[in-house]
């Protein structure tokens, strides 16, 4: 572990097996990049992370692992986009993807092997997500793994909702010479869904449990009702798949949801989201969690190069 000058800042190193990852953890808990030094001195991407100029809007970047919370995507109260409706009756603003990869952590443990930050809510992100509680994004680091868990504490006198998510940005191709058509991804989803212009849940395509990363209707679904944990993506009949795992048991929760992304055909990096639920999760309810007075809740998701 070590620090790394960086834009007029400074992030963190780790090196661990065979595996290196960056992190900005007081900067939204941010994994920046994760990559893979093999055998031959070859190194692979496996989190994308772009060349910057500035990190001026670090928070916008599309690269590494913005941290969801205390909700995905984009809110809606009664039709108004980047607003939602507490159990108070009030509404709030809730801007995209929420107040976290836009705030600011403070690191509590730091060590070889990842780190522990707790989120520092600010006045403004206090008016938007109004209770006592606190935010924790814990990364743990393998040769070839990474797990991260979050946790959301209630200090509170009354119940706090959350339905939180990853954004990873995986590079994508990693081989010289492949396009995505060469890549295939495996989602044993029950269901499929997208969210139309008020934030409600329409029917999404039909789907193959095994498709082409090329196929354009993988494009912004929801993937949900899980029949196992894992989903996996990679090089058509060769290795180097990448494993997402979420929680710790065989079937997932109904209500998680895997969400497919990116921003255009040539970008070089796929999204593959582990959520806790879809978007809009205050409004619709499915996917909605509450964490009881002087409770804790957690999500932990496992990624892995096979």
């Amino acid at each position: 572990m070590e620090s790394v000058p960086y834009l007029g800042n400074t992030l963190t190193r780790w090196r661990v097996g065979s595996s290196t990852f960056l992190a900005m953890p007081e900067r939204g808990a941010r994994l920046m990049n994760w990559h893979v030094t093999h055998a031959d001195g070859s190194v692979r991407d496996v989190v994308y992370w772009p060349e910057l100029q500035s990190i001026d809007a670090f928070h916008k970047v599309r690269g590494g692992n913005p941290i969801l919370f205390p909700f995905a995507a984009r809110s809606f109260d009664r039709g108004e986009i980047y607003r939602w409706r507490a159990a108070d009756g009030m509404s709030r603003p809730m801007p995209m993807h929420g107040i976290a990869r836009q705030g600011r952590f403070k690191t509590t443990h730091l060590h070889e092997r990842g780190f522990t930050a707790v989120l520092q809510p600010d006045e403004e992100a206090k008016a938007i997500y109004p209770f006592a509680y606190e935010f924790t994004v814990a990364y743990r680091f393998s040769p070839l793994a990474l797990s991260c868990e979050f946790i959301l504490s209630n200090h509170d006198t009354q119940p706090i909702p959350w339905s939180a998510g990853h954004h990873f940005y995986f590079t994508l191709p990693w081989t010289e010479g492949h396009q995505r058509k060469d890549y295939a991804i495996r989602i044993p989803a029950g269901k499929t869904f997208r969210q139309d212009a008020t934030g409600q849940l329409i029917s999404g395509p039909k789907l193959q449990p095994e498709e082409l990363i090329s196929q354009p209707e993988l494009i912004d679904t929801l993937h949900s009702a899980l029949r196992q944990s894992e989903v996996v993506f990679g090089p058509v009949g060769a290795p180097g798949e990448v494993r997402i795992r979420l929680g710790s048991k065989q079937v997932p929760r109904p209500e998680h949801t895997i969400v497919t992304w990116t921003s255009d055909d040539l970008a070089p990096y796929y999204c593959v989201e582990p959520w806790m639920g879809p978007p809009n999760a205050a409004e619709h309810k499915v996917g909605l969690f509450w964490v009881a007075p002087g409770q804790s809740q957690s999500f932990v998701v496992e990624i892995s190069v096979v």
